[in-house]
C-alpha cells in the first residue's frame, strides 16, 4: 500500500484545515490508519488513528475535540479535520497504516508499515 498525503499548509491560529491521506491500492489488508506529527528534532507523535472496517476512532489528548479522522472506503482515502489550530500543531504530519496493528498499539509508530511522505502544517499566532 502507498500512501499520499496531503492537504497541508500555512494557517492561522484557530483557523483549520483538512489533511487527506489517499491509498494507492485497495486497504482490504489495512486494519487501523493514522496520522502522526513530526517537529524537527523530535519524535513523531500520535494524532489520530481509525479502524478502517469498523470506524472506531482514537485521539492524542492534545487534540482530543479539536481534530477528527474519517475514512471513505470507497476512495481508499482517509481525512484528518483540524479546527481550533495552535501554533504548537505546526509539524509534518505523516499518514500511516498497516495490517498488524492492534487497539493496544495502536498509538505506536512502530506498528505501522506503510508511510506516506508528510505534509508540512504551519500554524502562525
Amino acid at each position: 500500500v502507498q500512501l499520499q498525503a496531503s492537504g497541508g499548509g500555512l494557517v492561522q491560529a484557530g483557523g483549520s484545515l483538512r489533511l487527506s491521506c489517499a491509498a494507492s491500492t485497495r486497504t482490504f489488508s489495512v486494519r487501523y490508519l493514522a496520522w502522526f506529527r513530526q517537529v524537527p528534532g523530535k519524535d513523531r507523535d500520535f494524532v489520530a488513528a481509525i479502524n478502517w472496517s469498523g470506524g472506531n476512532t482514537y485521539y492524542a489528548d492534545s487534540v482530543r475535540g479539536r481534530f477528527a479522522i474519517s475514512k471513505d472506503r470507497a476512495k481508499n482515502t482517509a481525512f484528518l479535520q483540524m479546527d481550533s489550530l495552535r501554533p504548537e500543531d505546526t509539524a509534518v504530519y505523516f499518514c500511516a497504516a498497516g495490517p498488524s496493528v492492534i487497539l493496544s498499539n495502536v498509538r505506536s509508530q512502530t506498528a505501522y508499515n506503510h508511510w506516506g511522505q508528510g505534509t508540512l502544517v504551519t500554524v502562525s499566532s
